[in-house]
């Protein structure tokens, strides 16, 4: 997991919340896939998004883009990227290491309590992580409805039966 350990580790230090979607969350369910990036929402509360940037930056992550990172923390900036520019994503990298990449949504898929709430806590190299449910990524996955989006949804629908037998929390 190229890089993703230390994304969470610097997030975890910050005091950051988010939930981890999109592929890592799918890996971290256990649905075997390769991903080239880690999918975050992060808590749009503006003190909040400062801490995960300050700590994103602070590992060496930069915006793709070619703005100022604190700039995300503004919700008037976002919602013009969301309108104005279709921004789905907000895109880092690191230029030291071009693997390690994070995409954080500009807007969150669900009320972020509710994903919070219905989250599940994972240990990822000996970090406390929180990953969407089966349910909120079965939901996102939909609504992209790529190719691979489809098949993370047949294997995270058999995972979930599996729980639902084993009486475990999805």
């Amino acid at each position: 997991m190229l890089g993703f350990g230390s994304v969470l580790e610097a997030l975890e230090r910050a005091q950051a919340r988010y939930v981890v979607v999109g592929g890592l969350a799918v890996i971290l369910h256990g649905h075997l896939r390769g991903t080239a990036d880690i999918d975050l929402v992060i808590e749009l509360a503006p003190d909040n998004c400062r801490r995960a940037l300050d700590a994103l930056a602070g590992i060496g992550l930069r915006p793709r883009l070619p703005v100022d990172m604190q700039q995300f923390a503004d919700p008037e900036i976002r919602r013009d990227w969301v309108e104005n520019r279709n921004m789905m994503v907000f895109q880092l990298w690191d230029p030291e290491v071009p693997g390690r990449s994070v995409d954080v949504f500009v807007r969150e898929p669900f009320g972020f309590e509710e994903l919070w709430s219905q989250s599940v806590l994972r240990e990822v190299q000996g970090v406390p992580v929180r990953i969407a449910s089966i349910a909120h990524l079965v939901a996102m996955k939909q609504s992209a409805a790529r190719p691979r989006d489809l098949d993370d949804i047949a294997a995270l629908e058999q995972i979930a039966r599996e729980l639902r037998l084993s009486g475990e929390k999805s």
